[in-house]
């Protein structure tokens, strides 16, 4: 008696071992991932601990040795922050500020933004303090911690940027008093009226002002300029009148016969006018 043969059976078998490859091909995947986020995790805890103990140009290394082996693992982009973050400790600036760029870059939406953009105003700020002389540096971290105060103004940066940048201006304001002063003692009169108006029209909230509009009471007299003289000192009276500058351009000017007084068309009587409606300093 014949047997009637089953045509199904060897699709069955078939659909058996397709399966059972499917599982282990799964299997094997799963495996791979864990095992890789193992690694990066390891990593990254190894620069941690040689964070602890302040190795932060090692630590930074880790860091991107997780980014550079494991770029589409959760541990990158941690990783990368913390990159930024032991540069800047190492005071690796150009490193941290091009880290920095990249994880802004990577992840705008991060919550750890405003972080890294405030550590490349630190990178900058640092530089200023270390080296004070480099005013393009300067003007990067004022650009950086204005960014801070404007697009991130809830963050727990903010403050500290809106410090730091107020400090800059400052520190920006003494360094052209410096080249204003020098102008005058050399009675080089019109370069240095340059500068104390550069600082009197761009820092007008800093406290190199008074001195300023001083200097300029003392240039301006020296060029006979006595309509100029009398509206600074009237700036500064008006301002500034319980300080020591304002006494000393009162008794300059009452010296030379003269007194505070707005009077004129320069662009001190502007100042002035702006003054008296309330809208400068």
């Amino acid at each position: 008696m014949n047997r009637i043969k089953n045509p199904l059976s060897p699709l069955i078998f078939l659909l058996i071992l397709i399966l059972f490859s499917n599982c282990s091909e799964d299997s094997v995947d799963v495996h791979e991932f864990t095992s890789e986020n193992q690694a990066a995790e390891e990593i990254y805890n190894s620069g941690e601990k040689d964070i602890l103990r302040k190795r932060y140009g090692d630590a930074a290394e880790k860091f991107k040795e997780v980014e550079r082996l494991y770029p589409y693992s959760d541990w990158a982009k941690r990783a990368l922050i913390m990159q930024v973050y032991s540069l800047h400790k190492d005071q690796s600036y150009e490193e941290t500020v091009s880290a920095a760029n990249r994880f802004i870059e990577f992840h705008p939406s991060d919550k750890d933004v405003p972080y890294a953009y405030y550590l490349v105003g630190l990178s900058y700020y640092d530089q200023v303090l270390a080296v004070g002389r480099d005013q393009e540096l300067a003007k990067e971290a004022l650009k950086v911690f204005a960014l801070i105060a404007d697009e991130y103004p809830q963050s727990e940066y903010a403050a500290n940027s809106q410090m730091r940048f107020n400090f800059l201006r400052d520190h920006l304001a003494s360094k052209e008093m410096e080249v204003g002063r020098y102008y005058l003692k050399r009675s080089h009169y019109v370069p240095a009226i340059n500068r104390f108006r550069g600082v009197i029209e761009e820092f007008s909230t800093t406290s190199q002002v008074p001195e300023a509009l001083h200097r300029l009471v003392e240039a301006y007299l020296s060029l006979g300029f006595t309509e100029e003289a009398q509206t600074a000192g009237a700036i500064l009276g008006h301002n500034y009148k319980s300080t020591d500058w304002y006494d000393r351009t009162y008794q300059l000017l009452m010296s030379k016969g003269l007194k505070p007084k707005a009077s004129g068309n320069s662009w001190l009587s502007k100042i002035y006018r702006q003054v008296i409606k309330g809208q400068w300093l």
